[in-house]
């Protein structure tokens, strides 16, 4: 109150010192008027001028109340934006940052990133602690916490220095010397290519083999008598095995394609071809089977012309030596084509230097830990070298050969198994020699940092797709709702609210039902990739949704049961073991678990777990057929009931079945009948050639002389997937 009487008086006090100053400026100008026209008035401006200090105190005070109150306002204008910026807090941000980044800097929890996001076009649910951030929303929520926005350029995105590991240069060809050729067998299944093998090196691998089927590659050293060596490499055959023969050819300098001489050209031997030609390697034509009576090589040469296979015998390049897997017949001739082409390709490599090599097949071993064969194609592998391959490196801590040997070398063109893996690397990886652990260790660090910046790659495309995804949804809901009325629209949003709501028990098991979760053990890396591609071929998912838990290579563990018991899944094995204490654990939880050793059965066996998934399907038993003969009408109280007279031509007509009446082909109706008579008799059956009157349980359906009357049952039968996976 005091304040605002102050500011009156001297409001008041100005306006009467503007009023006297404007009285002063009038007598000053009339008094210079006056002298200028009239010397009478001289004594009265002399005595104006003679009072100066008036004036000068009159400006004064004027001056002095005016500085009064500008300085309050200047005051009053610096106290004002004091608390504006003092409530401001600075954010450091930086493109791409993450969600827990975010509230890190923020020092908040990340919740409030979640809450500042929520009624926007992003997904809340998709985000994760570690999902990065577009620009726009990490405004959004720096805006709404009431913050602000500082970009950092220390936190954006540096240039790692690249610190992979890459093959040597190419080596001197003074230092080469002459290697073995490494030789992959190739052909349909079941075409002799094991057995074939089996008699160059003598051994039995085929009597080990569950069907006779190869189920991963082997890798084997042949010595011929002759002094030669030749690294085999048997493919599976099998139509699974496709990405295990493509790799096989990777590594291999010639292929011997096998075909039966009774079975000719088949789908993968095609395939086989065609792996050998992408690849650029040299075929050598091996027709097994050659002792069966049935045997026609030359109609497997001429198969082949349409694949540009074109023997010798036809003035092409491609040696066919005919071969009876069997009985031995021609195995040395076919050794010795094989290397007579190895000689004109002068196969060399340099023994020298850093190893090089591929990883043919890795598996856990559950007394040595991971293994890998490999075939090494530069240097030579020693004890304790430092190997890395793929995301993982070893130092070599033994190495053996097809028969179990420890070696102690391992030269170009040989097959060896290593043993002292830190990690199981995956078959077709490169194997590279470093110099040290921490060499390796920086290398497997920089690949797995590779993936990971491809992986966010991947990441921040989808969230932009799922991002305009929901931009689209919004501007489309904007438009719906736009024009309507507020209670309409809250009416509206109401009922979808309801439509949303979560499922209730019994819809949830019919929907889990049409789920099929699935782990799978193979007993090598090669193996469960065949079976993971055979999945990949799945494409029934609109009757049944086949859902890959887990998958990995070794026996079956506990972790394995409790990850199916979470998902309610079916564990697979192929070539591995369930112990007791397992299967028990499995049993007591009431997990499935499906042990196999020949892949096509693992696969029937899913397709069968599949099909017990779907609902059954009801089909029509037809139990009898009657022809309409005439048509009449009874009544019953005030009704008229219309009745067909009709005889019994197949079959017989039982009352409590279900009926259907045809005209021209087409269903008119489906039902229950109400009445079924024989003459004046009510009967419950009526058998092939006798007479009957029946009518049915709706009123309105017009009998015509000529329709058919179907008596069927319907009989539940299990309902089989649509999925084929191609064998």
């Amino acid at each position: 109150m005091n304040r605002k009487i102050l500011k009156l008086e001297n409001l008041l006090r100005f306006h009467t010192i503007c009023r006297q100053l404007h009285s002063l400026c009038q007598r000053r100008m009339l008094a210079q008027w006056r002298h200028m026209f009239s010397s009478a008035y001289a004594v009265q401006t002399a005595q104006l001028y003679t009072r100066p200090w008036q004036t000068d105190a009159f400006l004064r005070a004027a001056l002095s109340q005016r500085r009064l109150l500008v300085t309050k306002k200047e005051k009053r204008s610096q106290k004002s934006p004091l608390p504006s910026t003092k409530s401001k807090k600075e954010v450091e941000v930086w493109l791409g940052m993450t969600v827990e980044e975010l509230a890190r800097a923020m020092e908040k929890d990340i919740d409030c990133v979640y809450e500042s996001l929520m009624n926007t076009a992003i997904d809340i649910d998709s985000l994760e602690t570690h999902s990065r951030l577009d620009e726009v929303w990490i405004k959004e929520v720096i805006k709404k916490s009431g913050m602000k926005l500082k970009w950092s350029k220390l936190k954006q995105d540096k240039v790692r220095e690249n610190k992979d590991a890459v093959k040597r240069p190419q080596a001197d060809p003074a230092l080469l010397i002459p290697r073995s050729p490494v030789v992959t067998i190739m052909g349909h299944v079941d075409h002799g290519k094991t057995t074939l093998l089996d008699k160059l090196r003598k051994t039995q691998v085929a009597a080990m083999e569950a069907g006779g089927i190869t189920q991963h590659i082997g890798a084997f050293l042949v010595s011929l008598p002759s002094g030669e060596k030749i690294t085999f490499l048997d493919t599976p055959g099998h139509a699974a095995f496709s990405a295990m023969r493509a790799r096989g050819t990777q590594v291999t300098d010639i292929v011997i394609l096998v075909v039966a001489a009774d079975d000719g050209v088949m789908k993968q031997t095609v395939e086989s071809i065609q792996h050998a030609k992408d690849a650029h390697v040299p075929i050598v034509l091996a027709i097994n089977k050659c002792d069966k009576a049935e045997a026609d090589p030359e109609k497997v040469k001429k198969e082949l012309l349409a694949y540009d296979v074109v023997c010798e015998d036809y003035g092409g390049d491609v040696q066919a030596v005919h071969v009876s897997a069997l009985t031995g017949e021609n195995m040395m001739a076919l050794a010795e084509a094989t290397i007579a082409l190895a000689e004109m390709l002068e196969l060399k490599a340099d023994p020298t230097g850093a190893v090089e090599g591929t990883v043919i097949e890795s598996f856990t071993d559950k007394g040595r830990g991971p293994v890998t064969t490999a075939i090494i194609q530069r240097g030579t592998l020693r004890k304790g070298s430092i190997l890395v391959a793929g995301k993982s490196w070893a130092k070599v801590r033994l190495m053996f050969d097809e028969n179990g040997r420890a070696v102690n070398e391992a030269y170009p063109s040989m097959p060896v198994g290593i043993i002292g893996w830190r990690d199981l690397p995956s078959a077709g990886d490169e194997i590279l020699e470093v110099e040290s652990e921490p060499r390796a260790r920086e290398v497997v660090d920089w690949r797995k940092y590779e993936q990971e910046q491809e992986k966010n790659k991947e990441d921040l495309k989808l969230i932009e797709e799922k991002r305009k995804e929901h931009q689209e949804a919004h501007r489309k809901d904007r438009e719906k709702y736009g024009t309507v009325h507020w209670k309409e629209r809250s009416y509206i949003k109401y009922r979808e609210k309801r439509q949303q709501q979560p499922l209730k028990p019994k819809e949830k098991l019919e929907r889990d039902s049409n789920v099929l979760p699935v782990i799978v053990k193979g007993d090598v890396d090669g193996s469960v990739e065949a079976i993971l591609n055979v999945m990949d071929t799945y494409d029934a998912s609109h009757e049944c949704e086949l859902d890959l838990v887990h998958f990995g290579v070794g026996d079956i563990s506990e972790n394995d049961v409790n990850l199916a018991e979470t998902f309610h899944g079916v564990i697979y094995g192929f070539n591995v073991n369930a112990g007791n204490v397992i299967q028990q654990l499995a049993a007591k939880k009431g997990v499935k678990i499906k042990l196999h050793k020949i892949i096509y059965r693992l696969i029937e066996d899913l397709q069968e777990e599949l099909s017990s998934r779907l609902p059954c399907i009801v089909e029509e038993h037809p139990i009898g057929e009657a022809s309409i003969l005439a048509t009449f009408s009874i009544t019953e109280g005030k009704k008229k009931v219309p009745v067909a007279g009709c005889r019994v031509q197949k079959g017989q007509i039982e009352k409590q079945k279900k009926f259907k009446l045809i005209r021209n082909g087409h269903v008119i109706w489906k039902g229950s009948l109400i009445s079924l008579k024989h003459h004046k008799d009510d009967t419950a059956v009526v058998k092939t050639g006798m007479d009957c009157g029946l009518s049915l349980d709706e009123e309105k359906i017009e009998f015509k002389v000529g329709d058919a009357i179907i008596c069927y049952e319907e009989k539940e039968v299990p309902a089989k997937t649509s999925w084929d996976p191609g064998f």
